[in-house]
């Protein structure tokens, strides 16, 4: 018999297909705010005049805009963010651009509510061995219009990097999940390739890790498997041809269909654990460590959970077929790198890694059971 609980999250809407700079003042009218808070991608900001077509379209209600926000989500940036948005006296962040951005607002959001100016005060607001600390909620909420698949956009957690122990944090805070997420598809054609296509298999480990788990549940399997089966078919065509914004708008809804799993809480596994360090730790972008753990995961996993398995291949249209060698051929056909190797992580880091990623949330929680670091390694070593 099934057990579980799936709690809704605080999101009011989800708006796709629609252009952002039309969708954002709607959304600003909907909910009465005056004083919108732009944190944004420094490209678009600065390469692109997509950011100036929003910020004409809200006039006056455009009080600032933040535009360095660096990957992973350093302390310092957020503060800075956090110190800006505060002077503005921003009654609504609207973030445009990737997942890097989303959880920084996110953060924001935290650091306004609980009065936290330096990075050391983030440590008062992360969680601990899992658990979130009391804190005072936030009151200046966040819209998010996103410009990689990631799906950070539709969760209430935000991982920040501790610059100083180099290593990634989770803030956890059921209203820091955006009052509205907007899908269109036509600023994602600014992404760079490499960026969008990685986000892209980050979105699949969400569904992939999801259907996989122990804990996995029919609600979470009906939105990942869908979303699955969209990526699936919708990365290769946007690979294929960057303009087709049809197969856009289908990587996105796929995206957001494949956090069905987490936002019902359905744990994620090693794949998303490992991630955590090697993107704190080393630098390697979040889609990266997904093309890269992925598929290793998968066929360490195997042993106990072949039947859920069977149910990730035949969702990329390859029924019968091994899931771990769909995967990682699905990886390179996007052109993705699929080693350590490619991503300039030796063999000399496995066990510093492997003890790490033993202290993140998901690895403890991985389908397979690991006790230990040296099961972590296993792992690592197939990745090679």
């Amino acid at each position: 018999m099934h057990q579980g609980r799936v709690v809704f999250g605080a999101m009011d809407e989800v708006v796709f297909g629609r252009p952002a700079r039309e969708a954002i003042v709607e959304q600003l009218d909907r909910i009465g705010a005056e004083r919108a808070f732009l944190m944004v991608s420094g490209t678009l900001n600065r390469e692109t005049d997509e950011i100036e077509k929003v910020r004409a379209a809200l006039g006056r209600r455009c009080v600032g805009t933040f535009d360095k926000m660096p990957a992973h989500t350093p302390r310092a940036a957020v503060i800075a963010a956090a110190e800006q948005a505060r002077g503005a006296k921003a009654d609504l962040i609207v973030t445009i651009g990737g997942g890097s951005i989303t959880d920084g607002a996110k953060a924001v959001q935290l650091c306004l509510a609980n009065n936290v100016t330096t990075s050391d005060g983030i440590e008062t607001i992360r969680t601990h061995g899992g658990v979130s600390p009391a804190m005072n909620p936030p009151t200046v909420r966040q819209i998010s219009v996103p410009t990689t698949i990631a799906g950070g956009e539709f969760s209430s957690i935000a991982g920040v990097t501790n610059e100083a122990k180099r290593q990634k944090e989770m803030l956890r805070h059921p209203l820091v999940m955006p009052r509205a997420t907007i899908l269109d598809p036509e600023l994602s054609v600014h992404t760079p390739e490499w960026l969008f296509l990685s986000t892209g298999i980050r979105a699949v480990d969400h569904c992939v890790e999801g259907i996989c788990s122990r804990e996995a549940h029919p609600y979470g399997d009906a939105q990942a498997l869908k979303g699955l089966e969209m990526l699936a078919a919708g990365l290769p065509r946007v690979k294929a041809d960057p303009k087709d914004i049809s197969a856009r708008m289908d990587c996105q809804i796929g995206t957001w269909l494949s956090t069905g799993p987490l936002a019902s809480g359905v744990p994620m596994g090693a794949s998303h654990g490992i991630g955590y360090v090697l993107g704190a730790e080393f630098d390697v972008p979040h889609g990266y460590t997904s093309c890269v753990m992925l598929p290793a995961v998968m066929r360490w996993n195997k042993r106990d959970n072949a039947d859920r398995h069977a149910l990730v291949a035949a969702a990329m249209g390859h029924a019968g077929a091994d899931a771990g060698d769909v995967l990682d051929l699905f990886i390179r056909d996007l052109g993705m790198p699929r080693s350590l190797q490619e991503v300039h992580v030796g063999p000399e880091h496995f066990d510093r890694i492997a003890k790490q990623a033993m202290r993140t949330p998901w690895v403890p929680r991985n389908p397979r059971k690991i006790d230990d670091p040296s099961q972590v390694r296993e792992i690592l070593e197939m990745a090679a």
